[in-house]
């Protein structure tokens, strides 16, 4: 969801690249809250971060403490910002409350990376508490 949010509200200023360390698919719950806003993430493909090794990046956001813990470095002089969500992936109960699980991370993702786009330079490499 990052990635489609970060590429529709800022892709003009940002080249924007997005990965896990243990992708998967993208969820269609994830498909459905992007839709709503209408970003199309339907084309979107579940990336490795391994897939960018040795790649130099400016910023590297993560945004769950797991994938903080075991994100690769990266060379050069990219900034690690990071920002705890919870992970909607997880979340049990029905369609209804998964969907919106996913609704609430999309609205708290949304308004972090609009700050972040609005003033990148303000971001450090300490972790930001969420």
């Amino acid at each position: 969801m990052a990635e489609g949010l970060l590429r529709h509200d800022a892709g003009d200023r940002f080249e924007v690249f997005s990965a896990g360390t243990k992708p998967s698919h993208v969820r269609h719950e994830a498909i459905a809250a992007l839709q709503e806003l209408g970003i199309d993430i339907s084309n979107q493909r579940s990336k490795n971060v391994d897939d960018f090794a040795g790649q130099q990046f400016d910023y590297v956001l993560t945004v769950c403490d797991n994938t903080k813990e075991s994100c690769p470095h990266f060379p050069g002089k990219a900034v690690a910002i990071h920002q705890n969500f919870e992970d909607p992936a997880a979340m049990q109960g029905s369609k209804e409350e998964r969907l919106a699980a996913f609704r609430r991370v999309r609205e708290g993702l949304r308004e972090y990376l609009r700050e972040f786009s609005r003033n990148p330079g303000s971001f450090t490499s300490e972790t930001v508490s969420g």
